[in-house]
């Protein structure tokens, strides 16, 4: 019989493969392993604090058989995730990652730095785009129509919270995941970031219909026994 993949809530033994997707994206859509000796640093900046902080906002794209190959994750609000990372997330990582003296001179020390400054995530202006978001999908899953499942579902579960708006920061030289995202309706953001980024956004609302499994019945996360009725794709 073959597998359908498709789109459901994350769970927590989903972290592994939330890891492994992000590590195997994390170098501009490409593999990550070769930057960090450590494989554990790439998921601990752009995966695993959302699945600890906010996992009702973590979704994944299973190959039907449980394993999650993508992912779609993010916050509600910007702002308060910075301030739980600080104070919640970061504790957690320090002893494994501590802050590193001085300029950064390797992949690992700049990413060591920028696991150690969350406040990098509060862009200037954003403030009518609260959230903000990561999707990833390992290479085989790409151009199949499941990133814009994942997108749509993700919009879904946002403007099922009420939050209006949503942005994402990607690397500017990522055309292939500046298409993806130009298709789904996200326009530069006019903020200062570094000119190897791009700013998108987008309103929550005018998603095509989002088909995760359980949209309709219950929100992401949340058990349907209790109800009667990030850019690398």
């Amino acid at each position: 019989m073959t597998r359908t993949a498709y789109v459901r809530p994350y769970r927590p033994a989903d972290r592994k493969d939330l890891a492994d997707v992000c590590v195997r994206t994390a170098d501009n859509g490409g593999d990550s392993t070769h930057l960090c000796p450590d494989p554990g640093l790439m998921p601990a900046l752009f995966a695993e604090p959302y699945a600890h902080l906010e996992p009702e906002l973590v979704l994944v794209l299973d190959d039907g058989s449980g394993r999650a190959v993508g992912h779609v994750l993010g916050t509600a609000d910007t702002r308060r995730f910075v301030d739980a990372f600080r104070t919640v997330w970061l504790p957690l990582v320090t002893d494994r990652f501590p802050e590193a003296e001085g300029e950064a001179e390797t992949p690992t020390e700049t990413m060591t730095a920028l696991l150690h400054r969350p406040g990098r995530m509060i862009l200037p202006e954003p403030d009518d785009h609260p959230a903000h978001l990561h999707i990833d999908l390992l290479p085989p899953w790409r151009r199949k129509g499941y990133g814009r499942e994942l997108m749509n579902a993700f919009l879904d579960a946002l403007h099922r919270k009420g939050v209006r708006a949503v942005h994402l920061s990607m690397l500017t030289a990522n055309t292939p995941a500046r298409a993806f995202c130009d298709r789904l309706g996200f326009r530069v953001v006019d903020v200062p970031v570094p000119g190897a980024l791009t700013c998108l956004g987008r309103s929550t609302e005018g998603a095509e219909p989002a088909r995760w499994a359980g949209s309709g019945v219950a929100s992401p996360g949340e058990d349907p026994g209790r109800r009667s009725g990030g850019v690398r794709a």
